[in-house]
């Protein structure tokens, strides 16, 4: 089934420079960008986006992270994208990325502990969990007008 995800680079992932390493992990297994921006979202965007944390104990660090400097984010394409691009990312939590995955090579596995409530641990990328929590999010995101709808090369040659 053909899906769309988003993801997002967030502020280290973009601040160390690999926002090209990154895309291209998606890309070279066939997924296709439909969409992508780089923006700097404030607090209340923040809120929106990770609207079932913002009652958690962590949140107050991953909303400071979130808007702590721009993020690039991107909509992929493409057969059980959702699945896909899951695999790409890794577990959330750094430690236990395997190596292949994003946060398994690239994750800094740091934490700011500048209090003991404020954790923000620095995954360098968020990914969809679901259909609809991608459909959600790439709403939010992104404006039917920002969303393109094209043929990779090899796309063209199947039809």
């Amino acid at each position: 089934m053909i899906e769309r995800s988003l993801v997002l680079i967030k502020p280290d992932g973009v601040q160390r420079g690999i926002i090209g390493d990154l895309i291209s992990r998606f890309e070279k297994v066939g997924l296709k960008i439909s969409a992508s921006k780089l923006v700097h979202i404030d607090k209340a965007f923040a809120k929106k986006h990770y609207k079932a944390h913002v009652s958690k104990e962590f949140y107050k660090g991953l909303e400071e992270s979130i808007t702590s400097g721009p993020v690039m984010a991107i909509v992929f394409e493409g057969l059980h994208c959702i699945e896909i691009v899951r695999k790409i990312v890794g577990p959330t939590e750094p430690r236990t990325a395997p190596p292949g995955t994003i946060r398994g090579d690239y994750s800094s596995h740091s934490y700011e502990y500048t209090d003991p409530k404020n954790i923000a641990i620095r995954n360098l990328i968020h990914a969809s969990t679901s259909k609809k929590e991608a459909d959600d999010e790439i709403k939010l995101w992104f404006s039917e007008g920002e969303i393109f709808d094209y043929d990779l090369v090899h796309e063209k040659h199947t039809r």
